[in-house]
C-alpha cells in the first residue's frame, strides 16, 4: 500500500471561511450569461392576465407546486422575506387557464406534431376521452362510459399484468395514498413513481446506513454551517430559490465547494432577484471547484477518507458511540492505492488534500447532493459514501451539520412516504407477509405480499407484451426515459392505457394496443377540501382549496379518480 501524504499544517485550525463577492460592476449583469428573472416575471404576468386575481390567490395562499421546497404562500420558511421562484411562476398557467374544446382533439395527427409546450397551451383536459388504433382523433365520452370501459377490462387483467405509475409535480399526499391503495386493492405491488428516475438511490443509501431515507437537516441549517459541499447538484438551475440560502450562509462565513464533472455557471455567480444588491451586481456562490470525473465520486470520497484517517482527523468518540463497521471501513481503505484513487476520480492530489483539509477544519459541514450522485448504477454506493464522510467527522444529527438530498418536484418526498413504490407500503413499511397482513386487516382487502416491479422493469415487461394495463397518473415517460422510440413501442403493446392529467402531453398520444383513456383531473388548488404535500425537508404543509376558478369541465379531484376506477373494476 502506498503511504498517504502527511497532513499539511493547515489541516489543524479553525474553519476556512468563504469569500463573499459580487459578479460584475455592470448593473443587472448586462452582457453576462444569466437568468432574466424580471423579463420572465413580466411574461408570466401577461400569460395570466385573464385570471390575475385567482393567480394572486394561488401565490398568496397555496403551497408551492413548483419545486420541492414547498413553502406556504409567499412566505419564506427559511429566511425572513418572500419566497417566489420561477419554477412556480412558470407552472402558474396550468392552474389559471381554461379548457380546450372537443374540436381541438379531433385530429391526433395534428396533435402529434406539437411539442409538450404547445400541447399545454391548448388548455386543460375538460372531459374523459377515448382513442382506439385507427381513430382519427379522440372521442369525448361520459365518466360513466369511461369508467365502464376501464372497469370491464381491468377486472379481467391479472395483478401481475398491471402497472401503476405516478408523477410528482403538483400531486398531493392524499392522491398518492389513494393511488397506491387502489393498486393494492387490485392485487398488485407493481406501483412506482418518478423518484425511481431520480432519488431511489437516496432512499436505499440513507435507509441502509442511518435508518431513514430522508434528509438529516433542513434548509435553515445551511445558514450557520462552516462548509457546504454541493456534490452532483446544480441548485442555481434546478432549485434557484435555494441560492439565496447559500448567499445567506456565505454571509455568515460558510465556504461553498462545488464538486461536479463540469463547472456550473449559475453557482459561480447568480443574480438573486429578491436581494436588491444581488439583483444589481450578482453574488458569487462558489469558493472552490473540484472537477471530479463522471463516475469517480466514490474514488474521491475514499481518497478523502483515506487522508482523514491517516491524519487522525476523525471523530473517534462519535464513531465509537454511534457507528458500526469503522474497522472494516479502515481495512478497506488500506487496500486502496492513492494513485489509483486519483486516476479514477480525475482529481489531483493537491485538490484532494485541500478538500480533506476543509472538511477536517469544519466542525459543521453540510453535503447537498442531487442526481449527479444518484443517477448511476452505483448511486446507492455514492450516497453511502457521503454518509461515511459525515460519520467520520461526527457531522450528523445536530444543527448545521448533516446531509441534504435536494429533491426536484413538489410532491416527490410525500410519494415515497405514502408508499407509491413496489417495495414499501404507506409509512415506509416493507412489503412482506407480516406487513401485508397488517394492511390487509387495516384496509379490509387482501394486500399482496411480494414486492412488485419498478419503473424500468415495468416498461420492459410492457415492451415484451406482458403488461396489459398501464395507469399513468400524470407524468411523461416518453420524454423522461432515455429511448423515446423504445418507450413508444412499449406503450403501444399495452392493451389498456389510462392517462390521468390536467393537460395533454406527447405520451398521451401514443397508439395503444387496444384502448387509450384520458381522464381529466383537477389541480391541487381546485380539489375539495384542499390537500397536503411534503417538502424535501419532510415538512407536511396544508394547501387549501382556493375558490375563484370556474370548474374545468367535468374534471374530478385527483384522489377520487383511482377510487372510481377500482370500484368499476371490482
Amino acid at each position: 500500500m502506498s503511504e498517504a501524504p502527511s497532513p499539511p499544517s493547515r489541516a489543524l485550525g479553525p474553519p476556512i471561511p468563504g469569500e463573499p463577492g459580487i459578479v460584475s460592476l455592470v448593473p443587472f449583469g448586462l452582457g453576462q450569461e444569466k437568468p432574466h428573472h424580471f423579463r420572465e416575471m413580466l411574461e408570466v404576468l401577461s400569460e395570466n392576465s385573464d385570471n390575475l386575481l385567482y393567480a394572486w390567490n394561488i401565490l398568496n395562499h397555496g403551497v408551492c407546486d413548483g419545486c420541492s421546497l414547498g413553502p406556504r404562500g409567499l412566505r419564506d420558511d427559511v429566511l425572513p422575506g418572500t419566497h417566489l421562484c420561477m419554477s412556480r411562476l412558470k407552472l402558474l398557467r396550468n392552474n389559471t387557464m381554461g379548457p380546450f374544446v372537443a374540436a381541438d382533439v379531433l385530429d391526433i395527427g395534428r396533435l402529434r406534431k406539437m411539442n409538450e409546450r404547445q400541447l399545454r397551451k391548448l388548455g386543460r383536459v375538460p372531459f374523459p376521452m377515448i382513442y382506439r388504433p385507427g381513430d382519427r382523433g379522440f372521442s369525448r365520452v361520459s365518466w360513466s362510459e369511461a369508467l365502464g370501459l376501464i372497469g370491464e377490462r381491468l377486472g379481467k387483467i391479472p395483478p401481475t399484468r398491471q402497472a401503476w405509475f405516478a408523477t410528482s409535480k403538483g400531486i398531493t399526499n392524499e392522491t398518492y395514498y389513494a393511488f397506491t391503495k387502489a393498486a393494492r386493492a387490485m392485487g398488485t405491488n407493481n406501483v412506482d413513481f418518478c423518484a425511481r428516475l431520480c432519488h431511489a438511490a437516496t432512499v436505499s443509501g440513507l435507509k441502509s446506513t442511518i435508518g431513514v431515507g430522508a434528509p438529516t437537516i433542513s434548509l435553515s441549517d445551511l445558514v450557520g454551517a462552516d462548509l457546504i459541499l454541493l456534490w452532483g447538484t446544480n441548485l442555481a438551475n434546478n432549485q434557484p430559490v435555494s441560492v439565496k440560502y447559500l448567499a445567506a450562509a456565505k454571509a455568515r462565513g460558510a465556504r461553498v465547494v462545488v464538486i461536479n464533472p463540469t463547472p456550473e455557471k449559475g453557482l459561480e455567480g447568480y443574480w438573486i432577484p429578491s436581494s436588491p444588491a444581488s439583483a444589481l451586481f450578482g453574488t458569487r456562490i462558489q469558493d472552490d471547484y473540484v472537477p471530479v470525473r463522471v463516475g469517480g465520486d466514490i474514488a474521491l470520497m475514499n481518497a478523502v477518507l483515506k487522508l482523514l484517517v491517516s491524519w487522525g482527523r476523525v471523530d473517534a468518540s462519535f464513531i465509537q458511540a454511534h457507528t458500526e463497521g469503522y474497522e472494516a471501513l479502515v481495512s478497506h481503505l488500506n487496500t486502496l492505492e492513492m494513485a489509483d484513487l486519483i486516476a479514477r476520480s480525475g482529481v489531483s492530489l493537491a485538490k484532494i488534500e485541500w478538500l480533506a483539509t476543509l472538511i477536517s477544519r469544519a466542525p459543521n459541514f453540510v453535503t447537498v447532493y442531487s442526481m449527479g450522485l444518484t443517477q448511476h448504477r452505483f448511486g446507492t454506493q455514492n450516497v453511502q459514501g457521503v454518509v461515511n464522510l459525515h460519520l467520520s467527522q461526527g457531522a450528523i444529527g445536530r444543527p448545521n451539520a448533516g446531509i441534504l438530498p435536494i429533491r426536484g418536484h413538489s410532491g416527490v418526498q410525500g410519494g415515497g412516504e405514502c408508499g407509491v413504490t413496489p417495495t414499501t407500503l404507506p409509512g415506509g413499511f416493507a412489503v412482506n407477509e407480516v406487513n401485508a397482513a397488517r394492511f390487509t386487516e387495516l384496509w379490509g382487502f387482501e394486500v399482496p405480499t411480494t414486492p412488485g416491479l419498478t419503473t424500468g422493469p415495468m416498461l420492459e415487461a410492457a415492451h415484451d407484451g406482458e403488461i396489459h394495463f398501464l395507469y399513468n397518473l400524470g407524468g411523461n415517460l416518453l420524454q423522461t426515459m432515455p429511448d423515446p422510440e423504445w418507450v413508444t413501442r412499449a406503450f403501444g403493446r399495452v392493451a389498456l392505457r389510462v392517462h390521468q392529467d390536467i393537460v395533454l402531453n406527447p405520451s398521451t398520444l401514443i397508439d395503444p394496443g387496444e384502448l387509450l383513456v384520458v381522464l381529466p383531473a383537477q389541480t391541487r388548488y381546485e380539489q375539495r377540501g384542499g390537500g397536503t404535500s411534503t417538502s424535501t425537508e419532510r415538512r407536511i404543509r396544508f394547501s387549501p382549496e382556493i375558490p375563484g376558478h370556474p370548474q374545468v369541465g367535468e374534471s374530478l379531484p385527483e384522489y377520487e379518480i383511482p377510487v372510481r376506477i377500482v370500484c368499476a373494476a371490482r
